[in-house]
């Protein structure tokens, strides 16, 4: 004798078991404020424990929405758990909103970005998010000319106001030469990001800054970028700081490009406290645990999954863009 089938799990039988009309059942998983709070979360606390998902079909002929945030991630390794920590951030403001996150990897081998043009074009989501942006960048320019909701993690040259989450990387160069110099650096290098990404901009401009402030001679590291392998910033670093006239303080915006460097310097016999004092950007809170110890400056990845998750929901809602901007500040430790 075959055992019965379990109940599909619908909003009639979260009806059932909560003793509500289906009609408050649905305006309570909508989240609509004329139900008590109370009501709303043992609804979903219901749903919740018989595993209902709405039907995202009807969902969308009803509201005109997917209720879908796409998250396009570049594979890139200058930075540990990038992907990671901005997921971790987003999927926190978007719970209780009734939007679900799909992450599509963006290998940027098409100059068109097809998978963006297929999202907008086929109506697939709400709304998009970014990383990795560039001076005029074309998935700004063509998300903004089709009005299509986005937030990117990063700035641009554009002159249209667009909305964005961004680290004060002016601020982190500024910071680290300011603090090479005061730790009795003679000469100052910095590692940057490839030219097509407008961060290079920002660290540039503030590590210029300092420079000439400070008066300190420096270089800009040119045997490799941000974006090259461990292995080839390694080999880099090593064939440079072997020269009789290497610089004394190196700037790193990474932590994958600060454990390079730390392995180059020590197998060259240069420790990176006494010949070459180092000041790395981390987001994972790694360096705390790496000895010597080196300055760093730390870039909260999550708060900014967070905040960019937030402003698209903003201008979901219909704000102005030009109102859904932030600069994240530097900081000292890795936030909660």
């Amino acid at each position: 004798m075959q055992s019965p089938q379990p109940q599909k799990p619908t909003q009639k039988l979260i009806a059932e078991l909560s003793g509500l009309s289906i009609g408050a059942v649905s305006r309570a998983l909508a989240g609509d404020s004329k139900i008590k709070r109370a009501t709303r979360e043992a609804v979903q606390k219901i749903a919740d424990d018989i595993g209902y998902t709405p039907d995202r079909a009807a969902q969308r002929l009803r509201t005109g929405k997917t209720k879908v945030i796409n998250l396009l991630l570049s594979p890139h390794d200058e930075i540990f758990g990038f992907g990671t920590s901005l997921i971790r951030g987003i999927s926190r403001a978007l719970e209780g909103t009734g939007y679900n996150l799909v992450v599509m990897p963006d290998f940027g081998l098409d100059g068109e970005h097809e998978a963006i043009v297929r999202v907008v074009r086929n109506q697939l989501a709400d709304g998009l998010l970014f990383s990795r942006t560039e001076p005029n960048d074309p998935r700004v320019k063509y998300l903004t000319e089709a009005g299509f909701p986005f937030v990117a993690h990063g700035r641009t040259e554009l002159t249209t106001p667009h909305p964005y989450v961004d680290f004060d990387n002016f601020e982190f160069a500024h910071q680290a030469a300011r603090r090479l110099s005061k730790a009795r650096a003679t000469k100052l290098c910095i590692l940057l990001p490839p030219p097509t990404l407008m961060f290079r901009q920002h660290l540039l401009h503030g590590f210029m800054t300092a420079v000439r402030e400070t008066g300190m001679p420096f270089e800009i590291f040119e045997g490799a970028t941000l974006d090259s392998s461990s292995d080839h910033l390694k080999s880099a670093i090593e064939e440079r700081f072997s020269m009789p006239d290497r610089p004394d303080g190196l700037i790193l915006p990474g932590e994958v490009s600060g454990l390079a460097a730390m392995a180059a310097l020590q197998d060259i016999g240069l420790s990176p406290i006494d010949d070459v004092k180092v000041v790395v950007k981390q987001t994972t809170g790694l360096f705390n645990l790496v000895r010597p110890r080196v300055e760093s400056i730390f870039e909260d990845l999550p708060l900014a999954g967070r905040q960019m998750a937030e402003l698209l929901l903003r201008q979901i809602d219909g704000e102005d863009p030009a109102n859904l901007q932030v600069l994240q500040p530097i900081s000292e430790a890795p936030g909660d």
